[in-house]
């Protein structure tokens, strides 16, 4: 309370504590504007990216991931969006809650949109890896069962669960509560009154564990499927370049909201569970800072982890090897192609010969005499 209180007249007077606390709040409001703005850049092309491909695909299932890709970096963006204007208004307040938000309803919606917009992301990111897990494993099922219309419910019945747990607190008369660093509102989490306080913030972060858990199981799963057919031979005619397309965006996901969500849902429970502690306290605005990365960086997944920036990127590297190395790898894949021709078509190795023996017309003779 006595540094919300400092934080107007650091900035005008001459002593030098006062003038960190002044340039630590400059450096706070710079960061915060500039993580919006490249959250909303990076979204929105990861946004524009994804619609022009669901409007241009044919292939079902692909559909369906696309969908839930774009319903992903959409709820990436009005994240940034709403998290980012509360915090510019808490800011321009000076950090005084007392002097805008008498009756904690801005606080109380600042939290909500903080739980929303951190659920939503990991809840469908595990439907992405659920619904490509059950494409690749179980596809007449999928073909049959899961429609899009179906698809579109699951989605709907997510963001509501998101929504839900959001709400809880407000609904319990549990209201969420301004913490250390005045510049967000989270759960209750210090000192709480009852088992109320301590169960919001544990459903918080065990609903968030459970999808990343399901997440890395069913990427695991699909990895394995994909990895098997590989190694039979099992060569789909289509289907097999986006699988792996769709694989390594899901567990470029699933790596990038483990690392930033998962310090924060395991602090979240660490400091639930214990009596208050300052360095908790402290290390909550770090790890809060580590999640908000995950909406930075889950469109750029989208954006880089294209087939064809992909292969831009393989051809850039092979023209940098130099034209030998170019020839042995064109060499290397075309005899690799003709081994698995001979071997699918049952051939023996007597049949397997270079168009160098064949008889060389007279032509030929003449000019090497």
């Amino acid at each position: 309370m006595s540094a919300n209180g400092s934080s107007e007249t650091g900035c005008r007077s001459e002593v030098r504590p006062s003038n960190n606390s002044c340039s630590q709040k400059e450096l706070s409001i710079t960061a915060s504007v500039i993580s919006m703005t490249v959250g909303i850049f990076s979204n929105s092309l990861a946004l524009f990216i994804l619609i022009k491909s669901y409007n241009r695909i044919r292939i079902k299932s692909k559909a369906s991931f696309l969908l839930f890709a774009s319903s992903l970096v959409l709820t990436d963006l009005l994240g940034h969006l709403i998290n980012g204007s509360l915090v510019l208004l808490v800011y321009s307040f000076h950090k005084k809650w007392e002097t805008f938000d008498p009756h904690r309803i801005v606080c109380s919606v600042f939290g909500a949109c903080m739980v929303f917009f951190g659920l939503s992301p990991l809840f469908l990111g595990s439907a992405m890896a659920v619904e490509r897990c059950i494409g690749i494993t179980r596809p007449i099922f999928h073909s049959t069962a899961l429609a899009s219309h179906h698809m579109k419910r699951l989605l709907g019945l997510l963001w509501l669960l998101a929504a839900l747990v959001a709400v809880l607190p407000v609904l319990l008369w549990r209201t969420y509560k301004v913490q250390s660093s005045r510049s967000w509102c989270f759960f209750h989490m210090e000192e709480p009154k009852d088992w109320l306080d301590v169960l919001l913030p544990l459903l918080f972060s065990m609903l968030g564990l459970l999808a990343l858990l399901l997440s890395i199981v069913c990427n695991a799963l699909t990895s394995c499927a994909l990895l098997q057919a590989r190694l039979c031979r099992k060569r789909h005619c289509r289907g097999t370049s986006y699988h792996m397309e769709m694989i390594c965006q899901l567990l470029a996901i699933m790596l990038v909201s483990c690392v930033c969500w998962g310090p924060l849902l395991i602090h979240v429970i660490m400091v639930s569970t214990r009596a208050k502690d300052e360095r908790a306290s402290s290390s909550l605005l770090m790890v809060i800072r580590m999640a908000t990365w995950n909406q930075i960086l889950d469109p750029w997944v989208y954006i880089l982890l294209r087939k064809a920036v992909l292969r831009k990127i393989f051809m850039l590297f092979q023209s940098c090897w130099g034209p030998k190395s170019h020839n042995l790898h064109r060499w290397q894949c075309s005899m690799l192609h003709s081994s698995l021709e001979t071997s699918n078509s049952g051939a023996g190795p007597t049949d397997c010969r270079y168009p160098s023996r064949l008889p060389l017309p007279d032509t030929a003779i003449q000019t090497i005499t």
